[in-house]
């Protein structure tokens, strides 16, 4: 049986190759940095990324590196004030069958290829960079910087923003630059302040800025996100940067708020890009997932959950096909492209609409969410973690 090759060994890539082993079927992973890992800190987990590790077979793993947090909690960064919170608790859980949850990118990465690797029919190769492909309608042809070609049966493009996958496929140039710097600190527990230190999801939302924190690592430190709409045009990565420049953006929040960001340390910056949504996924042999097909913004804290989703539905439609790989490939970015689509939308407007809003708009905001029971918000994300998004074949 010919392997099923993967682009990139992220998350999305690595639980690809992971649903695609456990149906049986082979897999080579080209990543091409020097070594496997992830970049990055905290993610949210919602129930549908913990349907996920369940399908994946990892939902024990996922757990165990967990943290398991109580509620969902809005604050006013102007006033300081809680506006609502959303409860986690039991009930949720069994409207769900899962919990929310934060995590550990890199802890949850390593369980994700450990599995992988532990299934024997997962050969992960890193410094391998994937340029292009070629096919001929019984195999794939990927091409390597450097490197002789590998051949497979089809070829998943799980390679990010900037796949290079997709540029050959859509040809659809550079990603749309959002205006919004997000900068992340990683604090042990007792650098932050003793009053906040809830188990929580905590936004604080401002005018054209936001903070977010939450534990992490049993409860060995905390997560702390802050993005400001500064209009910036310039995609940037990873850039270290002085507190002095995070707090410009954050002149204008309650000081409350403020201390969090003064107690942060080894603050960088990421510029958030997104792109539209396609309804082509697909060339032939040859398929997008996770960022390299729905790229979102953060808003939704979904980007994970979208891409092992993804992975979970491939393996599936290639099992029900009966490895018919052009037909399952359809079928898949048949299933996937109205989801994800619907989840980059609302990213963008939760974006607006409840993380930066001012003025009237975010008194209307404050009275549309403390109107709704808890129940009210599980009614409508039901579309959403009520399941993997998985569809019939």
């Amino acid at each position: 049986m010919q392997p099923v090759i993967v682009a990139g060994g992220g998350i999305g890539g690595i639980a690809t190759a992971l649903g695609l082993a456990r149906t049986g079927r082979p897999a080579i992973v080209l990543e091409q940095a020097s070594k496997i890992g992830e970049i990055g800190a905290g993610i949210q987990l919602a129930p549908n990324a913990f349907h996920c590790f369940d399908a994946l077979g990892v939902g024990d793993q996922a757990r165990a590196e967990a943290v398991f947090i109580d509620k969902l909690r809005l604050m006013d960064g102007l006033t300081g004030d809680e506006i609502v919170h959303i409860p986690l608790d039991q009930p949720f859980r069994e409207r769900f069958g899962n919990p929310y949850a934060v995590v550990h990118r890199a802890d949850l990465h390593m369980a994700l290829v450990e599995a992988a690797r532990n299934t024997g029919l997962v050969d992960i190769r890193t410094s391998h960079r994937v340029e292009g492909y070629t096919q001929d309608g019984a195999s794939v042809r990927v091409l390597c910087a450097g490197r002789d070609p590998v051949v497979g049966c089809a070829l998943i493009g799980a390679d990010g923003l900037r796949s290079p996958i997709r540029a050959q496929m859509l040809a659809d140039g550079e990603p749309i630059v959002s205006g919004h710097t997000t900068y992340r600190s990683v604090i042990p527990v007792e650098r932050m302040p003793e009053d906040l230190r809830w188990n929580a999801a905590t936004l604080w939302a401002g005018p054209k800025c936001h903070i977010v924190h939450y534990p992490l690592k049993g409860w060995k430190m905390f997560n702390l996100v802050v993005t400001y709409h500064n209009d910036v045009e310039e995609a940037v990565a990873g850039k270290p940067v002085p507190v002095e420049e995070v707090l410009r953006g954050f002149e204008h929040i309650h000081p409350r708020a403020q201390k969090i960001i003064e107690h942060g340390a080894n603050w960088k910056l990421w510029v958030l890009c997104d792109r539209e949504p396609v309804a082509r996924w697909v060339d032939g042999r040859v398929a997008l997932l996770g960022d390299a097909a729905h790229p979102m913004l953060q808003y939704f804290a979904q980007g994970a959950a979208m891409a092992m989703e993804d992975a979970v539905c491939l393996a599936h439609m290639l099992d029900a096909h009966d490895g018919k790989v052009e037909a399952a490939l359809a079928a898949y970015q048949q299933n996937r492209v109205p989801r994800t689509a619907h989840v980059q939308i609302d990213s963008r407007l939760i974006g607006e609409y409840i993380y930066h809003p001012a003025g009237a708009k975010a008194l209307v905001r404050n009275q549309v969410m403390t109107s709704l029971s808890p129940e009210q918000y599980y009614d409508r994300l039901e579309w959403l973690y009520g399941g993997t998004g998985l569809a019939r074949a």
